[in-house]
C-alpha cells in the first residue's frame, strides 16, 4: 500500500465521514489494518525491500516511480468506473485502460505529476498528525488535509527537489511501516501488541510514518548531495 492508494481510501470516506462525529469514519484505519493482516511473510519482506528503494533512492529514480503511482491511479480509476458498466470485463479494460492514460500522460506532465503526488503526500502527513491529536471533529482533519495538500502543492512548484524527496520518502515509510507490522503480526510473541498499536494508539501509525519519512527525507538530502558534489 502507497501513500496514493491511502489517500484515495481517504478521499472515498470523507463523505460518508462527514455525517459522522468521529475520526473512525474518516480515517480508514479497517482498510490499513486490512493490508497490514493480509501480507505474508513473503509480501511483507518484498514490502519492506521496495520501501528502503524508495527511502534510499527515490529522488534517482523518481520518474519511474510517478509513472507507477499514475498507473495505479488510472487502474483505480478504470476499475471503479468499470463497475457501473454490465459485466466483469468492463471493468478489467477499465483499469488497463486507466492505467496506461494515466501513466502515459504523466511522462510529458512530469512536473505537474510530481505537484500531485505532493500535495497528496502533504495531505496525508497533516491528516495523520490531526488523526494523532485525536481531533474530534472530521471537518478539522479534512481542514488539516486541505492545508497539506495545499502546502505540498505549491512545494512542489518552489522546489521541485524537495517534493520529489518528500512523495518518495512518504511511499517509502509506509511500505516499511506496514511491512514491518505484518511481520511482528505474523510473529506470535508480538500479534497481540499490533492490533493494540494500530486502534488503541492514535498517534502510533502517524508518528511511526512521519518519523520514517523524516529519516528518508534526511537520507535523500545526502544523496543528492553527493550527486551534486
Amino acid at each position: 500500500m502507497d501513500s496514493t492508494a491511502l489517500f484515495s481510501v481517504i478521499a472515498e470516506t470523507a463523505t460518508e465521514g462527514s455525517h459522522y462525529g468521529n475520526l473512525q469514519s474518516l480515517v480508514p484505519i479497517d482498510f490499513i489494518w486490512g493490508q497490514i493482516s493480509a501480507l505474508s511473510w513473503i509480501q511483507a519482506i518484498i514490502a519492506i525491500s521496495f520501501g528502503a528503494v524508495y527511502l534510499l533512492y527515490g529522488c534517482k529514480i523518481f520518474k519511474i516511480l510517478v509513472v507507477i503511482a499514475f498507473s495505479l491511479i488510472g487502474m483505480t480509476i478504470g476499475i471503479r468506473a468499470g463497475q457501473f458498466m454490465p459485466g466483469s470485463n468492463w471493468q478489467i479494460w477499465g483499469g488497463v485502460a486507466g492505467a496506461v492514460l494515466l501513466g502515459s500522460v504523466s511522462i510529458p506532465l512530469m512536473r505537474w505529476a510530481v505537484s500531485i503526488l505532493g500535495a497528496i503526500a502533504g495531505g496525508i502527513i497533516t491528516t495523520g498528525i490531526w488523526y494523532a491529536f485525536d481531533l474530534p471533529d472530521n471537518h478539522l482533519i479534512l481542514a488539516g488535509a486541505l492545508i497539506g495538500m495545499i502546502a505540498g502543492g505549491m512545494l512542489s512548484f518552489v522546489v521541485f527537489d524537495a517534493a520529489v524527496v518528500l512523495f518518495t520518502s512518504l511511499n517509502g515509510a509506509a511500505l516499511v511501516v506496514m511491512g514491518l507490522l505484518a511481520l511482528f503480526l505474523k510473529y506470535e510473541p508480538t500479534s497481540n501488541d499490533v492490533h493494540n498499536w494500530v486502534y488503541n494508539y492514535k498517534w502510533f501509525l502517524p508518528a511511526a510514518i512521519i518519523t520514517t519519512t523524516v529519516v528518508g527525507i534526511l537520507i535523500q538530502k545526502q544523496v543528492m548531495k553527493s550527486k551534486d558534489s
